[in-house]
């Protein structure tokens, strides 16, 4: 029996002085200078396309970063976060082991959604590149710079025009907003004595109307009146093709 814990005692010292050399053997990586982000330039401009997806919207250009005792590839990621929140809510672009990296426009606009970019309007998004090597490596940033992005939404931007509406028959028209759990689109506000339509894009190639005023839509159908002004809720289904108004 002592034998034994004698031969387990052993076992454990020999264990623990090969973690030791193990730990001692292990590469020191110390970050030395971080990546220079160079393009795009400050200020770019970006009006992501919803029909073209997979065209190249983008591409990132940096200096690479430097770490001292190197000995794995450096990787590097693309954040981005909306200007004036300090990267609190960082999205990842993209991830490589380059110094440069093209970006399409369903990723760079999947990223200007999920950093909370308001969809069709020019919003400002800072990005920056994090470098850092191995599992255990310590971070660093580049410098950030400031693009101007128009991404689109995920679903159809729908509309309403018409003499009732807030802007009248003139562009822009007043935007639908999309529930993603009930898959409908509504509009809460006020409308004026006056009719409307339901139209795709600001565009007249695809409008809704209701022939015969029974709550329910026609492609290219006829006006719908309002007879009385007020604060409405109106919500549409445009799979089913209904719709419901109702005074607030």
């Amino acid at each position: 029996m002592k034998n034994i814990l004698k031969l387990s005692a052993f076992a454990l010292l020999f264990i623990s002085a090969t973690a030791c050399d193990s730990d001692d053997d292990l590469t020191v990586v110390t970050p030395t200078k971080a990546a220079v982000l160079a393009v795009p330039a400050e200020g770019t401009v970006y009006v992501l396309d919803k029909a073209e997806p997979n065209k190249v919207a983008a591409t990132f250009t940096w200096d690479a970063a430097q770490y001292a005792g190197e000995s794995t590839p450096v990787t590097y990621q693309v954040e981005m976060a909306k200007s004036g929140t300090d990267f609190k809510d960082v999205v990842v672009v993209s991830v490589t082991t380059t110094n440069k990296v093209a970006v399409t426009s369903g990723e760079l606009n999947a990223a200007a959604v999920n950093a909370g970019l308001t969809a069709f309007q020019s919003q400002d998004a800072d990005i920056r590149v994090k470098s850092y090597v191995g599992a255990r490596g310590i971070a660093q940033y580049s410098n950030v710079i400031k693009l101007a992005i128009t991404s689109y939404s995920a679903w159809d931007n729908w509309g309403l025009i018409g003499s009732a509406t807030p802007n009248g028959w003139d562009d822009p028209d007043t935007n639908l907003e999309y529930d993603l759990a009930t898959k409908t689109y509504s509009y809460t506000g006020p409308l004026k004595v006056g009719d409307y339509k339901f139209r795709l894009d600001d565009k007249w190639d695809t409008n809704y109307g209701d022939n015969g005023n029974d709550l329910t839509l026609e492609a290219g159908g006829a006006n719908i009146p309002v007879t009385v002004a007020g604060n409405y809720t109106i919500i549409v289904d445009f799979v089913a093709k209904k719709y419901t108004i109702t005074k607030n």
